[in-house]
């Protein structure tokens, strides 16, 4: 199956200007691969700072104005330009974004997923949309502050749904929701996969996101550090970077156990292994070597120098 997205080698920065003079970049996102798949649930998981929604902004074409962008990301086989994204975005690519506050406070519902066009057709659409996600007509006449957290959710959903989208991006949809209102959002882009629609869902829930997704992808400091399926949890074993091992470890439904020191802020990290200040198993090659790529090992992808496999930390 080819894949309906590529990220190929992209690394992104900003330019900043120390005291209003010296002028540098700043490195946010290193070298960062990643494959979306139609059908198929990836969830990109990382703390904040990690370079999750940056991740988002690059696909969707709308990063600031001071960010510089290398490597390049194919849709379809074909590059996807800022230009190209512009044409794609709330059709063939549609963004469920992180917070309620998209929703223009100031209109009705209705009139924002009708998105300017009155025509029956449109209308129509509108109303399935909403009905598909359990909201009657009646939501179209309520403003966004006398929704629930999770009706504004669905809402957002039902908007980003109604062009039948291609590829789906998730970020962070489910901050504030209980668990079943978490679990039944989720659902929703289980339906959507199956219909043949490639999900990118951006978390920093590892435990949410086995819930649902078929890959996993690691972030940690701007770099995809791992890439699995979701079935390797199963068994720590199966788990090849040590921070992806640290991570299961410290969720609270398995040892939960805190993983010592903090994910280092972007730009300090110019070589090496970023993850090598806080990994029990380092090496002084893991703090010197230059590039360290991300490749395939034991039905994985990893970026480690020295991955291991079939003994539990």
């Amino acid at each position: 199956m080819e894949p309906i997205l590529q990220i190929e080698h992209v690394s992104i920065d900003f330019i900043q200007y120390d005291r209003g003079i010296r002028r540098r970049r700043l490195p946010v996102i290193r070298d960062l691969c990643l494959d979306i798949l139609p059908g198929q649930i990836t969830a990109v998981v990382g703390a904040s700072g990690s370079g999750k929604s940056l991740l988002a902004h690059s696909i969707l074409g709308i990063l600031p104005y001071n960010s510089r962008m290398e490597g390049r990301i194919l849709y379809d086989g074909e590059l996807l330009t800022p230009k190209r994204a512009e044409k794609l975005r709330g059709k063939e690519i549609a963004l469920i974004p992180q917070g309620v506050t998209w929703l223009d406070p100031l209109m009705k519902v209705g009139a924002q997923l009708r998105k300017g066009r009155n025509d029956a057709e449109t209308k129509e659409k509108c109303r399935q949309a909403l009905r598909r996600y359990g909201l009657g007509e009646d939501t179209e006449e309520l403003y966004p502050f006398e929704l629930s957290g999770g009706m504004a959710r669905r809402v957002l959903i039902a908007s980003a749904v109604i062009e039948k989208p291609r590829l789906i991006i998730a970020d962070e949809p489910t901050p504030g929701l209980d668990a079943r209102a978490a679990a039944r959002i989720l659902g929703h882009f289980r339906e959507l996969a199956e219909e043949g629609a490639g999900v990118l869902f951006i978390t920093h829930d590892l435990e949410l996101a086995l819930t649902v997704a078929d890959r996993v992808a690691v972030f940690y400091a701007g770099e995809t550090i791992e890439e699995a399926d979701a079935a390797d949890f199963s068994d720590e074993a199966r788990l090849r970077h040590p921070f992806t091992r640290a991570l299961w470890n410290a969720v609270p439904s398995r040892k939960f156990r805190p993983i010592p020191g903090a994910q280092p802020y972007p730009g300090t990290v110019s070589e090496g292994c970023p993850f090598a200040g806080q990994c029990g198993k380092c090496r002084a090659e893991c703090r010197r070597a230059e590039n360290i790529p991300l490749e395939p090992f034991e039905g994985g992808m990893v970026r480690c120098l020295y991955p291991e496999k079939g003994v539990e930390l």
